[in-house]
């Protein structure tokens, strides 16, 4: 259960003219938030910066840009429409955009840069074009048919793509298409993620090249022992009828294996991969010189990840260490391996927080790279001719994100050099040498601003610099703008939590409001930053509320301490910490401590559900969206991960982590919504619910939106879905009449 990322932002300044915002607004065709840009990345060669942008007249529909570093123009290389106008997309390209949460998006959603820097790969509407980076109008279709997940291969020879469950490459220089898979159908994939890999385990792909283009290793997976969940997709005009291979918690996972292709002349070996076969098979990388094979290896249980050499010659294998836990390990992208010396970086919490460590091929540590009592975020870059690493980090603030430099050899490990130096958050895309990095940076005063800079944060160009000026799309809205705040508070057991807060509209200190407070509360997500802010809450404060965050123990971008606390025992600490903010909330002169309602997403809609009934004395309504009711019914990896253990092995555990034990204490008004072809949170978690409430003659509301899936996508279910909570925000927390 990734972080569903629903609105992106808008903050301050006083302009000549003002315009209020509306939901209407916020959720047309053009965009709020400025000339707004994704997936940036530098050339090979570095003379461009390449990037993603929407449309001028559909907030949704992206096309590729770029800014050329020696003429200092900013152009559009790729019209998305002019490529393809009307895009057809498969099912499995519908499920990855679901997974990928950009289901609501459409264009060109990803490119990638040949090895020279000339060529671009741009998939669009199931198709395959390489677009000359000099002559972008002669874009050139080499694939067609329902192609997922393609790669030019690291020398540039070969392009390399998923189609109808097997992996295909094209020979660049003989335009020879070679099928390297042919047992690709029913249950059996080739080169692709499973749904738990996509889903719980940050894996986009399913196959890594070898960076000398002489292999590929790729998954080769089996879903037959997973259980078929018969799903009922309710669209408003008909019904489909789905079977989902869904491996609920305790249910079997698929069956893996690890092969190597040779993509010249398609001979397959298989990599063994142990005597266990319900294991998870995390990610695997090659070695500079493509000699070695690093596979990662997860137990079912998630408390040991082991890392394992294999020779790509003779497939003999050695193991180079193992991580444990008495929780879980947490997994990661953070493997990297050097060019100049037999060794890799890699990330670990076993210091309590993560930090980077460097080791030699065959497993022996050689020193750390960081430490202290902070955590490294992502690594960055490496740029070993200069001996340094950059990553990200919240190092000098929780509620921010900066990029830092630290030395290669240790020397600097807990006293890395800042490299971004404004406070809020920063976003950055470094070239493949490390020598520079595109910055996108936002604060609660700042829209996002994209810079080119060197390694060391002096600014090259900028790319968008995104002012709030006359002609920025935010300014009619700016004289209703509302600052946020930020503070911090203790939970029971001493650890900081932080919060932010934004009063309403024309504030005045001596009349009490109504508190809308978001919650999301789960791992993996931090939603208290200090970063450009979100629309709808911006919205909220505007119609009079207190708008209130707050990140309870559990949440993302933590120390294990703070994370380790929801195990075992999913909702307790989590709403103890909801609690503690909305009793904070109560003491406060301007709050109306009988006015407060709560709205939560996914994980935020679970955590809505235990909020309101553990502390319905305290909670006058709440909104959930799209709940777990039942953990048994989530997926294994995710679940068993927090939960610690299947159904069968710990009833209790998921009795008292699930929804359903604790509905006694809900007395407060509900409003329950739920997609009506959700594939992630299954619609089963509300119409269980849904019995339960009937049985116990509890009274709520409902909404379900039919062909919907988990992020009930579109702009205009979005639109209804908000005015939908704000309506329901405004009819239950209605000032009280006076007596």
């Amino acid at each position: 259960m990734r972080p569903l990322l629903v609105l992106l932002a808008a903050l301050t300044a006083v302009p000549a003219m003002a315009e209020r915002l509306t939901l209407d607004r916020i959720y047309g065709d053009a965009s709020l938030a400025g000339a707004s840009v994704r997936n940036l990345r530098v050339s090979p060669d570095g003379e461009r910066v390449t990037f993603l942008r929407p449309r001028a007249d559909d907030q949704y529909r992206l096309d590729l840009w770029e800014y050329n570093t020696k003429s200092k123009a900013t152009q559009r290389l790729v019209d998305s429409k002019q490529l393809v106008p009307n895009e057809a997309l498969s099912i499995e390209e519908k499920a990855r955009r679901e997974r990928a949460r950009t289901a609501g998006l459409s264009g060109i959603l990803n490119y990638f840069w040949s090895p020279d820097g000339k060529q671009l790969l741009v998939p669009i509407g199931g198709d395959l074009y390489l677009v000359d980076a000099a002559k972008p109008e002669n874009a050139r279709k080499v694939a067609s048919g329902s192609v997922t997940d393609p790669k030019i291969s690291p020398r540039g020879r070969y392009v390399s793509f998923v189609r109808d469950q097997n992996l295909v490459v094209i020979d660049l220089k003989s335009g020879a298409e070679r099928q390297l898979t042919t047992d690709g159908k029913g249950t059996v994939h080739n080169g692709a993620a499973e749904f738990i890999a996509q889903e719980e385990m940050s894996q986009t792909t399913g196959y890594y090249w070898a960076p000398d283009d002489s292999a590929i290793a790729y998954r080769r997976y089996d879903e037959a022992p997973v259980p078929v969940v018969r799903r009922f997709e309710i669209f408003a005009d008909r019904t489909e009828v789905i079977d989902q291979h869904y491996p609920a918690a305790g249910d079997p996972n698929v069956l893996i294996d690890l092969m190597l292709v040779d993509p010249a002349t398609g001979v397959q070996r298989k990599v063994d991969l142990g005597a266990d076969k319900d294991i998870y098979l995390v990610r695997a990388d090659f070695s500079a010189d493509a000699k070695t094979l690093v596979y990662q290896r997860q137990t079912r249980d998630q408390k040991r990840l082991d890392l394992v050499a294999v020779d790509v010659g003779s497939l003999a294998q050695r193991p180079l260490f193992s991580e444990n836990s008495k929780t879980w390990v947490s997994i990661h992208n953070d493997l990297r391996f050097l060019k100049n010396r037999k060794a890799f970086i890699w990330a670990s919490e076993r210091s309590g927080y993560n930090h980077l460590y460097l080791y030699d091929l065959d497993g022996k540590l050689l020193h750390p790279i960081s430490r202290g009592t902070w955590g490294v975020d992502d690594v960055l870059a490496v740029d070993e001719g200069a001996g340094k690493v950059y990553v990200s980090s919240n190092r000098d603030a929780v509620i921010d994100k900066q990029t830092y430099a630290l030395a290669l050899d240790g020397s600097s490990a807990d006293k890395p050099a800042r490299i971004t130096q404004g406070d809020g958050w920063h976003d950055a895309a470094f070239a493949g040498n490390g020598k520079l990095f595109v910055d996108t940076y936002s604060n609660p005063r700042t829209p996002p601003q994209v810079s080119i800079r060197r390694a060391d944060g002096a600014m090259v160009e900028w790319i968008e610099k995104n002012e709030l000026n006359a002609n920025h799309p935010y300014t009619r809205h700016m004289a209703d703008h509302l600052a946020t705040e930020y503070g911090t508070m203790k939970a029971n057991d001493g650890q900081t939590l932080h919060y932010s807060i934004i009063k309403p509209a024309n504030f005045d200190a001596s009349k009490r409001y109504p508190v809308f407070l978001f919650t999301y509360g789960g791992p993996h997500s931090q939603r208290v930053t200090r970063a450009w802010g979100n629309y709808f809450d911006q919205y909220m404060a505007q119609q009079g509320f207190v708008v209130f965050r707050l990140d309870n123990r559990g949440s993302g971008r933590r120390e294990r301490a703070f994370t380790d606390v929801l195990y075992n025992n999913l909702g307790k600490h989590e709403v103890e910490d909801q609690v503690t903010g909305i009793d904070w909330l109560a003491k406060q002169s301007f709050v109306d401590p009988k006015r407060i309602g709560v709205f939560g997403w996914s994980y935020g809609g679970f955590m809505t559900l235990r909020l309101l009934s553990a502390a319905s004395d305290k909670i006058a309504m709440g909104v959930s969206v799209a709940p777990v009711t039942d953990w048994s019914l989530y997926d294994t990896h995710y679940t068993e991960q927090f939960v610690g253990a299947t159904p069968k092995g710990d009833p209790e555990a998921y009795k008292r982590s699930g929804v359903f034990a604790h509905l006694d204490g809900m007395k407060s008004p509900l409003l329950l919504v739920h997609g009506m072809a959700d594939d992630n949170v299954l619609f089963s978690n509300t119409t269980l619910l849904i019995d339960e409430l009937v049985k116990r003659n509890v009274q709520f509301d409902l909404m379900t939106y039919p062909g919907a899936k988990h992020g009930i996508s579109g702009r205009t279910n979005q639109r209804h879905v908000y005015g939908l909570i704000e309506s329901y925000f405004k009819r239950h927390l209605a000032e009280t009449p006076a007596k």
